[in-house]
């Protein structure tokens, strides 16, 4: 009972109204994402991804909303593209866990070949400024790597629940170590077009990472194509700066009172340029198992998306190429994401 007060408490009653927001300014958009290998038919590498996400309405120049710390002011005003005139500005709040494990998770001795345990805590915060045609995100992550991340006492209560195979070799687990990563992504709408009532969209994205955690640089698209594909920047994904659920425009079937039922399929390619990877290349400040990994990463991934009035939920399968030399095939997860718009 206390749980479902706090429920009551932490959302407004109107996420429990079916009535259409009706104003795109105002709207604000929550997500929840969950990612897992099972759908895969596997337990290993990239084996579990959960994330809560908060994107708030649009906020006329940050340091004029009031809603920002003082002492954050003086670095906001320094981010290139906040204020910049006839853009919708908004900040979004996340907190997300990441699990990884090597193949064998029934062996409890160090897998000298095999990528290390590790888990990932973490919370973000991010700055968007968008309009129809572009998204532009700034986002820090702050949080822990290693046993206080809490990744072990993850998988083994799932594993429990599910009455699978625990696993034994999370002694070897990554050590304890704060991590911080700085990411920014530029997302263009390249095309969108309809033919025969068929909504046809092209959305491109590149940015890059630096941290203790990881630094990348990467690049893809997005292609979607059905009814009423809504207004915004693409599927999402548990991935550094990946919040894109939100509408842009009244034209969205969130936003929209007279045609609030959307259902598309999508494709996307993803490629990095993988520098730096705690969860391959170990701990940064301290010894610790880890693999020799890939430099150059691809994702492939295809999916289906559905909106109706306030909410949106997507599947996609994904397969991402080998991350590490010794690594015997590539990874193959699910995503799924369910948000609503209020």
């Amino acid at each position: 009972m206390k749980y479902f007060l706090l429920l009551i408490l932490l959302f407004p009653t109107s996420l429990f109204s079916a009535e259409c927001p009706n104003d795109v300014k105002k709207s604000k958009t929550f997500s929840l994402y969950f990612e897992n290998d099972l759908f895969g038919n596997t337990d290993k590498g990239y084996t579990n991804g959960t994330k809560l996400s908060w994107v708030s309405n649009d906020l006329t120049g940050y340091t004029e909303s009031g809603r920002l710390p003082e002492w954050s002011l003086p670095y906001v005003c320094k981010i290139p593209f906040i204020n910049k005139p006839g853009l919708q500005r908004n900040v979004t709040l996340s907190l997300g866990q990441n699990i990884y494990t090597p193949e064998h998770i029934e062996n409890k001795e160090l897998i000298k070949n095999d990528r290390p345990y590790a888990g990932w805590t973490y919370f973000g915060a991010a700055f968007h400024s968008k309009n129809y045609s572009h998204l532009d995100s700034l986002e820090i992550q702050v949080g822990i790597v290693g046993p206080e991340s809490f990744a072990e006492q993850t998988q083994k209560f799932v594993h429990r629940v599910r009455g699978s195979q625990q696993p034994e070799g999370w002694d070897h687990q990554l050590k304890n170590e704060p991590g911080l990563a700085l990411i920014y992504d530029h997302k263009t709408r390249i095309m969108r077009a309809n033919y025969s009532g068929i909504d046809i969209d092209a959305i491109t994205h590149a940015g890059g990472a630096i941290g203790n955690v990881y630094t990348f640089a990467d690049t893809g698209m997005e292609v979607r194509w059905g009814l009423n594909i809504p207004s915004d920047f693409g599927t999402s994904l548990i991935r550094p700066s990946g919040d894109s659920n939100a509408p842009v425009n009244a034209g969205d079937p969130r936003i929209s009172c007279d045609n609030n039922f959307s259902l598309y399929m999508f494709t996307m390619v993803n490629g990095y340029l993988m520098l730096h990877n705690i969860f391959l290349d170990g701990n940064t400040f301290t010894d610790s198992h880890s693999v020799d990994k890939k430099y150059f990463v691809g994702e492939i991934g295809a999916g289906i998306g559905m909106i109706y009035h306030r909410y949106k939920l997507s599947f996609a399968q994904i397969l991402r190429t080998k991350e590490f030399n010794r690594q015997d095939s590539a990874q193959a997860f699910a995503s799924i994401t369910f948000s609503f718009t209020y």
